[in-house]
């Protein structure tokens, strides 16, 4: 697959270049400036969301002793053009064999690692949503260039199609040399890398379906019922590598009493999440896979956005 270099496509800060690249519509262009746009108000979405117990809010930093509010809005702000860019990926990859397709992109999603850094110092805030982002606007290249719907069902079938061949990858001997690849030895968990080769499950079987029931309640409502529904039923690895297995019953078995105690729905949820919070804190847990979850969540319930005419590339 031969896509131009990251360097020929980024400007002097290492931010994607405002242009469209050889042979972009004006339509294409605004539609990958649309899914970027989206992606950005996910990620703000999900960091503004308080109380959310073990995360950095508006409350507090979290279980994190090493980044705030801040940091996660000067990482979000770094990192949202690069969206733009991996849609662009898509449309010129559209006819790549999707088992092929992800490793055109791996550099990219380093360099947009890199562009979250240097805006952090250093603090890695939102690498998993980097990576999920990163699969579902190049996914959307790919569906905008072949001619299909832009859709929720589509476009997480596409991520799961080129995401194919990840959860392999967890299994190649050797020493493990990622903490996703010690996490899977040791307990079986796919973490961020099966959610996204399952087109992200999770967030449709249970998030979804959580915040569409409560969306005429509002945002914040809707969002915390999608929430308790990640911490009751995704296998955080960001919890196990904190807590181990120990920490992750703890937190799903609270999330449930939550649930079968009525939920958002109940006059004192608030306080509840708060308490939650405070206990995560004191038992150092963060579920950073589920708050990736969580935007994702947002960006799939604000799908479709029209996608622009084009011939299927073959």
């Amino acid at each position: 697959m031969r896509f131009a270099p990251v360097e020929d496509r980024v400007g002097a800060v290492g931010m994607p270049l405002a242009h469209p690249g050889p042979g972009r519509s004006t339509s294409e262009r605004s539609l990958g400036n649309r899914l970027a746009h989206l992606a950005h108000c996910s990620l703000l979405r999900e960091v503004l969301l308080t109380p959310k117990p073990g995360l950095v809010d508006r409350r507090n930093c979290g279980s994190h002793r090493d980044m705030d509010l801040s940091s996660f809005l000067a990482s979000a702000r770094a990192i949202a053009p690069w969206f733009c860019l991996f849609f662009e990926r898509g449309l010129e990859g559209c006819a790549v064999p999707a088992e092929l397709f992800l490793a055109g992109i791996r550099a990219d999603g380093m360099a947009c690692e890199r562009a979250m850094l240097r805006a952090t110092g250093g603090v890695n805030t939102h690498k998993g949503s980097i990576f999920a982002f990163g699969l579902l606007c190049a996914a959307a290249g790919r569906l905008a260039g072949q001619g299909r719907a832009l859709a929720r069902e589509p476009l997480c079938a596409e991520v799961a199609t080129v995401c194919a061949g990840v959860v392999e990858e967890l299994r190649r001997p050797g020493e493990a040399g990622t903490a996703g690849e010690r996490l899977y030895r040791r307990h079986g968990l796919t973490g961020a890398r099966g959610e996204a080769a399952s087109g992200f499950a999770t967030v449709r079987d249970h998030a979804l379906p959580a915040f569409e029931q409560l969306r005429s309640h509002g945002s914040r409502t809707a969002l915390h019922a999608a929430l308790l529904e990640l911490l009751a039923f995704n296998p955080d690895t960001n919890v196990v590598s904190r807590g181990g297995l120990e920490g992750l019953t703890f937190l799903q078995g609270e999330a449930m009493r939550l649930r079968r105690d009525g939920g958002v729905a109940a006059p004192d949820y608030l306080r509840r999440l708060a308490a939650l919070d405070d206990e995560a804190i004191r038992r150092n847990l963060s579920p950073g896979g589920s708050a990736d979850l969580l935007a994702v969540t947002w960006f799939l319930v604000h799908l479709p956005v029209a996608a622009p005419q084009r011939a299927p590339c073959h």
